[in-house]
């Protein structure tokens, strides 16, 4: 729909383009091209004016905006405006072991800005009624750099619905698709387009989908929902398979992938560190271990302290931290457990380089990390439904607001590293802006899925024939059973289920190099003698779990995702229900 052509213009709608563009003179000004593209959602944000207006979100990006005009010399649009003081991160007292170059700084920068602009506008949609999903990256947009410390080709990744910015700049590294086309689909799926590449128009997930005719060995991003913690027990599962996978695809490899130890990665907020699932993965990882099982798995952690509005009060750090006071307690914990590193989650640089020291530690050892990004400060709420003045004071509220961590990084590049201008930062704050605003105004307009039937289709599993032998032929593989036992002076007998089931697996495991047998004592024959023998003629393809079946089954879903085919013991029907969330 067109508010004006050249052909047909009344009077009247041309005071509502008048308007329409006054108001985004006013309201947007922090974009430097005004358009008039008649979409959907732009009337709707004129007719929202003075909602929008309003919005915290809003007034940071304003605020952000003059900022760089202020820093830049360009004229104010208020008068009144008070330059805030905006300092860099305090860089750690030891420097930085690894730093970034300055291309890689730009890319951070630019993942950071449209993590916030994408934010922004998720919040103005939903008031607009055209966005459904507002969870924000809640001032963390630059744990960017994260993505700086891992391989896009080969190593798996797992992110918390808060580290969107992470998602992009690993996007960005792959090359395949520009930033623009990467924010798109992001708007996509916050306007529950059925055009989002991830869920197809049912949610908005962080990951990304697969490319097709690709086999990346369990590497990846991998989708993760709002959920606290459920992506870490198949991270902790992928980790365990890399090496298994690595013995088992080593002659279908290439050259280059055989090189690269993979690492599994994932991350959680602070309040999920207390969810079972979280606690279960690392668990299973600490005690992959002390067992000395190969598990290079990277928890990464981000500590803003308030799970929605309960205040963790720096638990985090608590729980990962090494409280024995006996020496040789210390000592073996050092040994055998999870070394953990911290890092400022404001600063990119020290993002970066705690990041990348873990992960060349569980690269090198095949063992688990941790990293703890702190120093956090929550923006804006959990979602645009987050009642902060209900459990705040407004002073910590706009506190909290003013926070303003991209600016701070802006800061830091600038006046620190020389990595680019106050100009440069200002004209990239405003294409990036641009950029956003198009693909909210096209993925608003996109279809959606509006029947039972699509949504179905979308979210069901897909219905698979299995091919059946058929009577004829059965009565014949019967008939030479029976045969080959008269020529052999045997008596045909029946025989008890578990070595039928025995007999099936070992078949399995014979016929398709990929099975793999998982399950609690499993390696000795298992409860009913099941995998009894099985365990000598296939080596290391047969594995005890400890009994968890939340990580029994997230593991296989890990294994799954790493090429393997697990099939998963679980003895007895009551410890499903251990398991079944997974």
């Amino acid at each position: 729909m067109m508010l004006c052509s050249k052909s047909k213009t009344s009077p009247q709608r041309l005071g509502r383009v008048h308007r329409l563009l006054k108001f985004r003179g006013r309201t947007s000004h922090c974009f430097s091209t005004m358009r008039n593209t008649g979409s959907l959602l732009e009337i709707l944000r004129h007719r929202n004016e003075k909602d929008i207006i309003a919005l915290p979100e809003y007034k940071a990006r304003s605020n952000l905006d003059n900022f760089l005009r202020s820093k830049t010399g360009r004229e104010l649009p208020q008068s009144s405006y008070v330059l805030p003081n905006i300092l860099p991160p305090t860089p750690p007292a030891a420097g930085y072991t690894h730093v970034l170059t300055p291309s890689q700084i730009t890319l951070a920068l630019d993942a950071a800005m449209a993590t916030f602009h994408l934010h922004v506008e998720s919040r103005i949609a939903s008031l607009c009624g055209q966005g459904f999903y507002t969870i924000g990256p809640c001032g963390e947009e630059m744990l960017s750099s994260i993505g700086f410390a891992l391989d896009p080709h080969a190593d798996a990744i797992a992110l918390h619905y808060r580290h969107l910015s992470v998602s992009i700049l690993r996007q960005l590294r792959l090359g395949r698709k520009s930033l623009e086309e990467i924010i798109l689909d992001r708007a996509r799926g916050y306007c529950v387009s059925r055009l989002d590449p991830v869920t197809g128009g049912v949610h908005c997930a962080i990951g990304s989908a697969r490319e097709p005719n690709t086999n990346d060995y369990g590497g990846g991003d991998y989708v993760v929902t709002s959920t606290l913690a459920s992506q870490c027990p198949p991270a902790a599962g992928r980790a365990l398979a890399f090496p298994i996978a690595d013995t088992i695809f080593r002659g279908e490899k290439s050259e280059s992938a055989a090189s690269v130890k993979q690492v599994s990665f994932v991350t959680v907020g602070d309040g999920s560190v207390h969810n079972a699932h979280f606690l279960s993965a690392f668990n299973l990882a600490r005690h992959a271990r002390f067992r000395r099982n190969k598990c290079p798995v990277v928890f990464g952690v981000s500590d803003n302290g308030l799970s929605i509005s309960y205040p963790t009060d720096g638990y985090a750090d608590f729980l990962f931290s090494k409280t024995s006071s006996d020496p040789k307690s210390r000592a073996q914990r050092d040994r055998d457990g999870i070394p953990v590193f911290k890092a400022n989650g404001c600063d990119m640089f020290d993002v970066y380089d705690k990041t990348l020291q873990a992960t060349s530690y569980s690269r090198k050892n095949s063992a688990p990390s941790l990293v703890l990004y702190q120093e956090l400060i929550r923006r804006f709420g959990h979602a645009a439904t987050d009642r902060q003045h209900a459990y705040l004071d407004a002073k910590t509220v706009d506190r909290m607001a003013d926070s303003d961590v991209v600016a701070s990084a802006i800061v830091q590049v600038v006046d620190q590293w020389n990595a680019v201008t106050y100009e440069e930062a200002y004209h990239r704050f405003h294409e990036i802006g641009m950029m956003v605003q198009r693909s909210f105004d096209k993925a608003a307009e996109e279809p959606k899925i509006s029947t039972r039937e699509e949504m179905i289709e979308q979210v069901s599993q897909p219905m698979v024939q299995i091919p059946r032998l058929n009577q004829e032929l059965l009565t014949s593989l019967n008939e030479l059973e029976r045969t080959e036992s008269i020529v052999r002076n045997e008596t045909p007998k029946r025989d008890v289920m578990r070595k039928h089931m025995t007999r099936v697996v070992s078949e399995a495991l014979t016929n398709n190099p990929r099975v793999v047998y998982i399950g609690e004592d499993v390696e000795h024959g298992g409860y009913y003698l099941v995998t009894d023998g099985l365990a000598k003629r296939f080596p290391g393809r047969v594995i005890d779990f400890p009994p968890d079946e939340t990580t029994l089954l997230g593991a296989a879903m890990g294994f799954s995702h790493a090429g393997l085919l697990p099939i998963v013991e679980i003895p007895y029907s009551k410890y499903l229900d251990c398991g079944a969330d997974m």
